[in-house]
Formats: structure tokens, sequence, C-alpha cells
């Protein structure tokens, strides 16, 4: 495994991180979670990235559980808050000083530590003053209850305007969290360059665009049985912008590249997003522990200019590359 400073600080971690949504607490059981989570310790891992939306908090408590017993300074846990939790009242979500305050004590209830190494908000809360978010975490550093703090799926102009806030806070805004792949760059255009403006760092989820990525699904075939494509818990739902026989295609036009590459499929997918300076750390699940092992692979992993020339060409204009594409919700969601 390798590791990354994660903006600009001191903190590292691990390339690849653990992540448990669509899985841990909803589509798998609790044993199987936690047999992932001792295969991802196993392969190197360190870092492990949740949220208290996650199966309405369950996610977070799977976590919690497996996690126990290890050193916890040797360990990286991330969550979030925004998203509707518990009985999904008025104040039950958002970014509202009220619920991020009772949110982070749940969060660290369920995930059986005194504080999380980095607690990010889930999206920017357009009902809620940014000053009032930002002194919330403030306030969370302050007491020792997050060390950093970071956001996910915030726009340029977000970005900047809550890294000046947190300066004058006196705490440090180090991450953003997007969705990032070969078949969706709308951070690189307007993102990334403020990003690295700032010393802010991305750790990127969906690196295999929701598994299609992996080349399992091919055009005018059904989807296998299992996949996530057949999930109707909220992965097939997840999935579906990229179930076109166009995109499929493509994206068997990866294979040979991977496999001159000596890579598989996942593989190519998440040393791809690790090419860009700005990333550092891609998340990637699992639904069975065997699945880790392929994904760490791509750690270390370094692409030849020629190798991502071949990539573009194959992805083309299939790519995803606008940059309006970063969204948060115009209203909460509950």
């Amino acid at each position: 495994m390798e590791f990354r400073y994660l903006g600009n600080s001191g903190f590292k971690v691990s390339e690849i991180t653990f992540g448990n949504w669509l899985t841990h607490g909803s589509q798998v059981e609790n044993d199987v979670a936690t047999q992932c989570v001792r295969a991802a310790l196993d392969a190197g891992i360190s870092t492990f990235d949740t949220a208290d939306v996650y199966a309405n908090t369950a996610a977070e408590t799977v976590l919690g559980e497996a996690l126990k017993g290890e050193r916890r300074e040797s360990l990286e846990i991330f969550t979030k808050v925004y998203g509707p939790t518990g009985p999904k009242g008025k104040n039950d979500l958002g970014l509202s000083r009220k619920h991020i305050m009772e949110s982070i004590n749940g969060s660290l209830r369920r995930l059986q530590t005194d504080y999380v190494d980095l607690y990010q908000a889930h999206r920017y809360d357009f009902e809620t003053p940014l000053e009032e978010t930002m002194q919330a975490f403030a306030d969370i550093v302050r007491q020792g209850k997050a060390l950093y703090i970071g956001v996910s799926e915030w726009t340029a102009d977000q970005l900047r305007e809550g890294h000046a806030l947190s300066k004058e806070l006196g705490f440090q805004l180090i991450s953003n969290q997007p969705q990032y792949s070969m078949l969706w760059r709308v951070i690189e255009a307007e993102v990334v360059p403020a990003s690295e403006e700032l010393g802010v760092s991305q750790i990127v989820w969906s690196p295999m665009a929701q598994g299609v990525l992996s080349g399992k699904y091919l055009p005018g075939q059904p989807a296998p049985e299992g996949s996530r494509a057949t999930d109707d818990k909220g992965g097939a739902k997840m999935i579906e912008r990229w179930m076109r026989d166009d995109v499929l295609s493509g994206v068997q036009d990866l294979k040979p590249i991977a496999e001159e590459a000596g890579l598989s499929m996942p593989q190519l997918a998440v040393a791809w997003v690790l090419q860009n300076p700005n990333v550092a750390s891609a998340i990637v699940g699992a639904s069975r522990p065997e699945q880790i092992a392929d994904s760490v692979a791509a750690a270390g992993v370094t692409l030849e200019p020629e190798v991502l020339k071949r990539i573009d060409d194959a992805i083309g204009s299939l790519a995803e590359r606008d940059p309006a594409k970063t969204q948060s919700p115009p209203k909460r969601e509950a």
C-alpha cells in the first residue's frame, strides 16, 4: 500500500480507502461486512470512509464493530454529515449547528471512537448560512471530536468560500469527496484547479463508475444476476446512466489496454484516478472479501502517457465533463 498527504497537511491516508456506502447495513449481512473490513486491513488499507446517512446510521455501526480492537492511532476514520437520519424530522438533516453537533456525537457513539480523523460536509446546504456551518465545524475540531474537516461534491466557488472561512476560524479544510472516474470527469475543469490553488485534495468515490468499468456489463446482454445493476435497493438507480450500449462498448475497448498493462479492468479504473496528482485516495467498496485484493493492487501503479491516451481514445465523448454537474440539492432531502 502507498500513502499520500491529504491536502496541505501532514496527515497521510492510504491510496485506497475502504468505503461502505450501498453495502454495509443494507446490501450485505453484517458478518460479511466485517469480513470485508478485515480483508481491507489485511491488504494494508488504513483509511475507512462512511457516513451517518448510509443505511440510516447502520453502516457506521457495522464499521465501528468491525474495527473494534484495532489500534485507533493506526487508522484514519472518515464520516459525513448532511443527509437525513433517524426519524427524518425537520432538524434531522442539513448543516445547521443543531444537526452537526448532534450528528457528530451520534457518529462517534456508533463508530465506538472518541474522534474521527476527517468529518465531511456530505453536500452543500443552501438552507443554512455557510458561516454557521463552518463555525460548528471549528468548534468540533477544538473539542477534539474531529481532527480535520472536508466536504463532498462542492463546487469550486463553494470550496473557495469555505476554505476562506476555515482559515478565519482557525482550522483546515483539506479535502473534497467528489465522484470521479474515466466516465465522470466533471471535476477536472474547475474543482481540481481550485483545489490545487487552495491546498485541498480529492478523495474520489465511484472510480469504477458503479462497477461499469469492471467490464462485466456487456452491450446487448442482460446484467449479471446479483450485480449492482440488478439491485433494487438503490444500486440499479445509481448505475442506470451508464447502462447504454455505446458506453458499454467503449468500456469493452479498455480490455486490451488493461491486459497489456498487466492489470484487471477494476485495477485499471482505480489506477487511472490515482494518476491525477490532486487525488489523494480512491474509495472502493466490496460485497465480498475477495474483491478487496484486486482493488488494492492498483496502489502504486504508474500508467504511462501512451496508456492514458489510449484510454482517452477509447472513452472519448462518452465521458461526462460538464462542471455544472457538480451539484448539491437545492433544498434539503426531507
